[in-house]
């Protein structure tokens, strides 16, 4: 098995510091940290609260703590990092951290970027508020995305930024509520032709809509993209299940997803997709973050997971080189129970893991 080609990266998210928006929408010095610490099992075996090791309860505002995970992920065998990206028609959200790694030039380590391009609302984390709207996702049209563009330009003139074909890889969360993505696309491409770059490897997070296993099948216009991202599980069951889910979180229980199932329908859509670039979880558990959204994998382990990253290198490295791409979801979203970094249960288990699949050394 050759998996010197398949090159990993990992999502990331940046808010374990405090901002004015944090604190004003929900309270004074609120961070991801928040939510994890107040977590509670709710059945027997229910692996809460999960709580950090080796990095602790880090402030993203310190370069250390970048330069200690750039470290553990390249020692991982991943090769860079995916920030989530935040931009509200010209406003910029949770930009200290990925601005403080541009503007520094550390760590010294490979980065993309993929817009998380939905409306925020308090009804996501608290599930007893209304629907109220913290800040809502708009598309004013070409000034905005112009504007968007050189904002971010720094960024992609930055010898860091990962490519794909000598194109600046970057990532759209919400394909399908964009409503002018195919002007979006054509004004970054011309933009990055007249300011020395080849253009833009654009790639769209699918949220389970793959199952209709093809492009030309995608109830979006999803061919306006030049890859495709599954995050398989969400809706990768059957009627029954969904509906069983559906109720389960209607009346705010939990739903389980083993995850040996997760793992047969990942490489089961894998081996029949080759428009797709997998999107792996190493576990998930969104009770942390709230009770509205109750979902939760049951099985995870180190060895589990490691096996899960192996059977997707050896499929990926049958496939031309520039499509030799996994993503892993995530490095640090320790409120959805998928992280890589080490806890207090596992310690560095699943870091090794991940190395064991695809380190080179």
């Amino acid at each position: 098995m050759n998996n010197r080609k398949v090159r990993a990266i990992a999502f990331y998210l940046p808010q374990f510091f405090p901002t004015p928006e944090n604190d004003e929408w929900w309270e004074p010095g609120f961070t991801e940290w928040t939510n994890v610490t107040r977590a509670k099992p709710l059945f027997k075996g229910h692996y809460q609260p999960r709580l950090p090791r080796d990095l602790g309860f880090y402030d993203l505002r310190v370069p250390e703590i970048r330069e200690r995970q750039a470290q553990m992920a390249r020692e991982a065998g991943i090769e860079g990092f995916c920030y989530w990206h935040y931009w509200f028609a010209g406003r910029r959200l949770l930009d200290r951290v990925f601005r403080e790694v541009v503007e520094s030039g550390k760590p010294d380590y490979p980065f993309c970027l993929c817009w998380a391009n939905h409306s925020w609302k308090a009804k996501t984390w608290k599930p007893n508020e209304p629907g109220r709207m913290l800040i809502e996702q708009t598309y004013p049209g070409v000034q905005d995305y112009k504007e968007h563009f050189y904002a971010m330009l720094p960024a992609f003139k930055d010898k860091r930024y990962i490519k794909v074909d000598g194109k600046c890889l970057f990532g759209i969360f919400e394909p399908k509520d964009f409503p002018d993505a195919k002007t979006f696309i054509d004004v970054w491409n011309q933009l990055a032709k007249e300011n020395g770059l080849e253009g833009f490897c654009f790639f769209a997070l699918s949220q389970g809509m793959s199952k209709f296993n093809s492009f030309d099948h995608s109830p979006y216009d999803i061919m306006v993209f030049d890859s495709l991202i599954d995050t398989y599980w969400n809706f990768r069951t059957s009627y029954v299940k969904r509906a069983i889910r559906k109720f389960r979180l209607k009346i705010h229980k939990p739903f389980l997803v083993n995850y040996d199932d997760y793992i047969k329908e990942s490489l089961e859509l894998l081996k029949g997709n080759n428009t797709l670039m997998p999107c792996i979880d190493p576990d998930f558990d969104h009770t942390p973050r709230s009770a509205y959204k109750w979902i939760i994998m049951k099985g995870s382990t180190p060895e589990r997971w490691e096996y899960l990253c192996k059977q997707c290198v050896e499929i990926l490295s049958s496939r031309k080189e520039k499509e030799q791409i996994l993503f892993i979801k995530s490095w640090n979203e320790w409120g959805e129970g998928n992280y890589l970094e080490p806890d207090q249960k596992y310690g560095t288990a699943y870091l090794d893991a991940t190395h064991s699949a695809f380190s080179n050394k």
